[in-house]
């Protein structure tokens, strides 16, 4: 497996700029929360501190304790940055590490270490507890005012996705990491179950990085255009078209999911029967059998993928050498090429590959 492996027919909508929106939008407004009621929100499970992008907890005790200290020493902290997520609940955007702290203060967990200056000095709040402490302090802490910039839920997906980005002061995160934290719940789930599928990694190699969830994104415009239509493609905003897809996923019942998990299956078991390791490469059009391969190419899985499962499987596994020599032809020609390869998430570039891989797939089945 090669995580860093990079991939190609992917638009990076990202770090375009803000013209697009009115300079006097609102999508951020602003709350204030003390410590105890935010905690209180977490025990209710009404924060999302463990989306699946976060990072493991990474502070240490000391590191902790100092956060403690400030409250205590009536320290003004950094303000927090959250999300409202469809259902009401709130995305930890910026401030996972020190939510989680106060946390584990309050329920007993944290045992305060590593404040003393020298080992001569013992320090107020060494070794003590949340309930060691004195009632004035543990008031204290409690009492902390907690500045909350809460990006709207009804905010334009793109505008989201790209406030998510600029305020998160921790490793930068990919679009879909974003999603994933903005729409948590039974769709992304479903992703996590598809990217781990053994026909999945073969068919691609294992080559997506699944740290990035770039394995996640590529089977998340699967579903986009198979459950919503490439024909329905028309603001060539990918991030708003990815999203609706997820929605659309969450509404499904178990039946549905399972139903749609077979047909995935049953995409990823075709393209890598047809094409061995050059599935969604563009090195799939080499004859030889030794030729290296290029990387995934994620225009290439979506119209492969989605298109292919359109078809009766066995139908198409009974013609699988008209079906290799069609595409095979497919990717000598310059305008499908093009509509993998530049401006993807134009909606000129979309219609283009779709209807192309859909008419010579058409071809193949009725001659």
């Amino acid at each position: 497996m090669n995580p860093d492996e990079v991939v190609e027919g992917l638009d990076d909508d990202s770090g375009n700029g803000w013209g697009e929106y009115p300079l006097d939008a609102v999508f951020v407004r602003t709350e204030s929360r003390t410590v105890n009621e935010v905690v209180t929100r977490i025990k209710n499970q009404r924060y999302v501190l463990d989306p699946d992008f976060q990072r493991d907890f990474v502070w240490t005790g000391p590191k902790q304790s100092k956060l403690i200290e400030s409250c205590v020493m009536r320290i003004p902290l950094p303000v927090f940055y959250v999300a409202e997520a469809p259902d009401g609940r709130i995305i930890v955007v910026d401030g996972l590490q020190r939510l989680t702290t106060f946390s584990r203060l309050l329920s007993g967990e944290l045992k305060l270490t590593g404040l003393a200056s020298n080992d001569s000095q013992k320090h107020t709040l060494e070794g003590k507890y949340f309930d060691d402490l004195p009632l004035n302090l543990q008031e204290r802490i409690l009492d902390t005012q907690l500045t909350m910039y809460i990006l709207d839920a009804k905010a334009p997906e793109r505008a989201r996705l790209d406030i998510f980005e600029r305020v998160n002061s921790g490793e930068p995160l990919t679009r879909q990491q974003m999603r994933n934290a903005l729409y948590n719940g039974p769709a992304t789930q479903w992703l996590k179950l598809a990217a781990g599928s053994d026909n999945f990694r073969s068919a691609t190699g294992q080559s997506l990085n699944p740290k990035t969830m770039r394995d996640r994104e590529a089977i998340n415009r699967f579903c986009a255009f198979k459950l919503l239509g490439w024909d329905q493609y028309t603001t060539g905003d990918m991030d708003s078209f990815l999203a609706a897809g997820l929605k659309k996923l969450a509404e499904f019942d178990k039946n549905e999911m399972e139903y749609l998990f077979s047909v995935f299956e049953n995409a990823m078991i075709i393209n890598r029967t047809l094409f061995k390791e050059h599935a969604f490469r563009k090195s799939l059009m080499l004859e030889s059998a030794y030729a290296s391969r290029s990387v995934i190419n994620i225009s290439l899985f979506e119209v492969c993928a989605v298109i292919m499962s359109n078809y009766d499987f066995s139908i198409l596994n009974s013609r699988i050498a008209e079906v290799r020599k069609a595409i095979v032809n497919l990717m000598h020609n310059d305008e499908f090429v093009r509509a993998i390869t530049y401006s993807t998430n134009s909606t000129i570039a979309v219609r283009k590959r779709f209807s192309t891989m859909k008419l010579t797939l058409d071809q193949v089945m009725t001659a």
